[in-house]
């Protein structure tokens, strides 16, 4: 019996250790919304300046996320949350967003927001800068369609 409750109170210990190196992805995390609700780390999305835009768009017969290449210096930003619009530019087809840091999807930590857009519709996107840096071990995020994955992509390329 001292053997059981020794598992089980080690058990414990496990799982809070795992909560608790997780806990900081957690605590802000990635908000998706609308302009007129949405926030993100206690600011609306409407008080915030939006960092970027991204548009599910057809190029010569090519669906893509426009642009395909993101640069965002944070060496002269400030530590305000990382505010990205999102746009389907499509009048006819329903396209998916994903953005995440890691293209295996693997860990509970990983950074990642993934949405559908309507034709024509518009959502935002929110991350505290601290969860974006704690759920990033290098310095590019990816984005792409996770509806269609002939879709073209692109790379959200972070200067710390």
């Amino acid at each position: 019996m001292g053997k059981m409750l020794l598992s089980v109170f080690f058990g414990l210990v496990v799982v809070m250790a795992g909560v608790s190196t997780s806990f900081a992805h957690h605590a802000g995390g990635v908000e998706i919304g609308d302009l007129d609700t949405g926030s993100v780390a206690g600011n609306s999305f409407k008080e915030l300046t939006v960092d970027q835009e991204l548009n599910a768009v057809e190029i010569g017969g090519l669906n893509a996320w426009y642009p395909p290449a993101t640069i965002m210096d944070f060496k002269v930003r400030p530590g305000r949350p990382v505010v990205l619009k999102v746009t389907n530019k499509s009048t006819t087809t329903e396209h998916g967003f994903l953005l995440t840091a890691d293209e295996s999807y693997g860990a509970p930590t990983v950074l990642k927001a993934q949405l559908v857009l309507k034709p024509g519709e518009t959502k935002y996107i929110g991350i505290p800068t601290s969860d974006l840096f704690y759920a990033t071990h290098g310095v590019t995020l990816v984005y792409k369609c996770h509806l269609h994955p002939a879709h073209v992509g692109g790379k959200l390329l972070m200067i710390k």
